[in-house]
């Protein structure tokens, strides 16, 4: 099977339009709707590795800093990520508790080795299963909105308890760091050209 890169042609990112790599300028834009052409995207794995260090560096304040303060009554106290998931779970709500622990602490930590995983094979030039992480890169893409439930549940509260006169919650900046995280992933998966595995292919074929 050819390529469009392999056959000289350019796909626009933005509209899907082909054009002919001989019949377009040395930096061309797309004659449809003139966004800018590339055979693959440009610096994708310097782009991605700059946003996942970053991504690992704020997951640390992100799970040891407070994400939210209740007061009620006048008294609060500070809960990160895990104190939650640990007060769900000991007041009986296990399958909230569970849900949460997987979504703002598993599938974050998972999307980043997974984005690691995928980098360090391009890096390297490994041949090991192309289809398969092609895969694995689709579903860092699908669960990545997960990861933001907790800060949903902070939004919903925020909403309704700044009704009742007698408690007040307040964000904490847990939950900026780890927005930060979930915003840099994203960013860094779609940063990362899944094409360049199979290129790689392509390659050592005679």
């Amino acid at each position: 099977m050819i390529t469009a890169a392999a056959a000289g042609l350019y796909v626009c990112h933005d509209c899907g339009k082909l054009s002919r790599v001989a019949d377009l300028p040395e930096h061309p834009d797309c004659p449809r709707c003139h966004a800018a052409l590339h055979l693959r995207k440009p610096n994708s794995t310097t782009r991605a590795w700059a946003l996942l260090l970053a991504a690992y560096v704020m997951y640390i304040p992100a799970n040891l800093l407070p994400v939210s303060t209740i007061v009620y009554l006048g008294h609060g106290e500070p809960d990160t990520i895990f104190s939650g998931v640990k007060v769900l779970f000991q007041t009986g709500d296990v399958p909230v508790a569970a849900l949460l622990f997987f979504a703002s602490i598993c599938v974050p930590m998972l999307k980043m080795v997974g984005l690691t995983w995928l980098l360090l094979t391009v890096r390297f030039r490994w041949m090991w299963r192309p289809k398969d992480r092609t895969v694995l890169y689709r579903l860092i893409e699908i669960v990545g909105r997960w990861s933001m439930l907790d800060i949903f549940v902070i939004s919903i509260l925020v909403a309704l308890v700044q009704l009742q006169a007698l408690a007040t919650i307040h964000a904490g900046a847990g939950a900026v760091a780890f927005c930060a995280v979930v915003v840099l992933t994203i960013f860094a998966a779609a940063s990362f050209d899944p094409r360049l595995m199979w290129d790689l292919l392509d390659e050592e074929r005679p």
